[in-house]
């Protein structure tokens, strides 16, 4: 065991004594980042083996989007029904693809088992806590490190074409308002004056004024820069290939040519976590969904508010003066080729809401793809393992990931160190599926 430091944790309600040891985190994404960020606060010591170079992870092409309105996980009513419809059309933004894999078998059963009303309804709190956890956790982040990441709270519209989405979104508004969240439906008219140099063609949208959003690529960058002036110890280009353990706890991991040892671990490796938690025995049920985005650097109309299209099921972000268009979610193995009937899907469905917004379609040296990790309830997966005592396991967020990275972080660091967490997390368990 390495033990750096003995320390005093002092709560509300009790003062602990207790060791400051060291952490081995897997994963160098913004839930792993986040992680080591609220343990290197608590003094410890902390190493991030990182497979990559940390340039280019899924958080760099996220949409910025900090959303306590997604409280509907992506298993849900309806879901399974309208992905059938999708699986016809090269340019729809839902995809899965035929394969006997186990893997894709498995995780499917569990998905048609989770998508009912009855498990969003349970759900529901839980992501509305998380996510407004994690959006409050960005504001003092922002102001304790003064990183400027574009932090922006206007919230975000969500714009649709027809009545059906017209009456579901209206749901959807009662449904946030009785969660306690900050929701209005708005008429075309109302929607332009928020944004009144922007031409829409819309039957009407929902602002969801309780939501923010940011530069993922200053947030991904600072965050780094942050945490290596703080001591933390980022290895870049560093897989790890085992996981060794001593009856009912991890002791150590091995890359191909170094051992890394510490008082706790932290599974985050994104789509790239059920390998690695195999390495240790458990089943962490996951497959990568495939989404992409580009930017359009000189955008036609300013813009201050987020869209979200709903229909087409694309978000438009402006960030650092630019747009961000991202889209699509093709459930399959992790592979790097483009399918550019997905982005030609996300460039033909932007002038059927804004009219003044003619895209071409971006070569594709331009376009970015990152592989979410989606889990078959899509709830995430946080806290501690039940087969080890001193592993933690923190993956899982699909689309979510990047808004909820640092409330993730603070509650793995509370897991962590055995002491209550900031909310509820049973219902991210992740040993439901084991």
């Amino acid at each position: 065991m390495v033990q750096t430091k003995l320390r005093l944790l002092r709560t509300s309600q009790r003062r602990v004594e207790y060791f400051m040891s060291k952490a081995i985190i897997i994963g160098g994404g913004v839930i792993g980042l986040f992680s080591a960020y609220y343990l290197n606060k608590l003094g410890w010591e902390v190493d991030v083996l990182e497979q990559g170079d940390l340039s280019d992870n899924c958080s760099f092409g996220n949409a910025g989007m900090i959303t306590p309105s997604h409280f509907v996980p992506l298993a849900s009513p309806g879901i399974v029904e309208q992905g059938i419809r999708w699986m016809f059309s090269s340019k729809s933004p839902f995809y899965v693809k035929p394969s006997l894999n186990p893997e894709l078998i498995g995780w499917g059963l569990k998905f048609l088992k989770s998508a009912t009303k009855k498990h969003a309804e349970h759900s529901a709190g839980g992501l509305r806590d998380i996510s407004l956890l994690s959006k409050s956790l960005y504001h003092e982040f922002e102001k304790d490190t003064s990183i400027d990441f574009g932090l922006t709270d206007n919230g975000i519209l969500m714009l649709f074409k027809s009545a059906k989405v017209e009456e579901e979104e209206l749901h959807m508004v009662e449904k946030a308002t009785n969660l306690g969240l900050d929701a209005q439906y708005l008429s075309p008219d109302e929607c332009r004056k928020l944004q009144p140099d922007i031409e829409l063609d819309v039957l009407g949208a929902v602002h969801y004024r309780c939501d923010a959003h940011m530069y993922p690529n200053n947030l991904m960058k600072g965050l780094v820069k942050h945490l290596e002036a703080k001591g933390v110890h980022i290895h870049r280009n560093t897989k790890v290939a085992k996981i060794n353990h001593n009856a009912d706890k991890i002791s150590s991991v091995n890359t191909d040519d170094k051992e890394f040892s510490g008082d706790a671990y932290v599974v985050s490796g994104g789509s790239w976590s059920p390998g690695i938690a195999k390495l240790a025995g458990l089943n962490v049920p996951l497959m990568p969904g495939k989404g992409y985005s580009f930017m359009v650097n000189d955008p036609v109309k300013p813009m201050t508010i987020p869209f979200i299209l709903c229909e087409a099921r694309v978000a438009i972000t402006p960030m650092n003066g630019s747009i961000r268009f991202g889209g699509t979610m093709e459930i399959g193995k992790i592979n790097k080729q483009v399918n550019m009937n997905r982005v030609k899907g996300i460039v033909e469905s932007v002038p059927k809401y804004l009219p003044n917004f003619k895209l071409e379609v971006p070569p594709q040296k331009d376009i970015w793809f990152g592989f979410r990790p989606v889990s078959p309830d899509g709830l995430p997966y946080i806290g501690m393992s039940n087969k080890f005592k001193n592993l933690a396991i923190a993956t899982g967020h699909a689309m979510i990931g990047l808004a909820l990275g640092p409330a993730t972080g603070k509650l793995i660091s509370e897991v962590i160190i055995g002491d209550k967490t900031s909310m509820d997390i049973s219902l991210f368990s992740p040993v439901r599926y084991q």
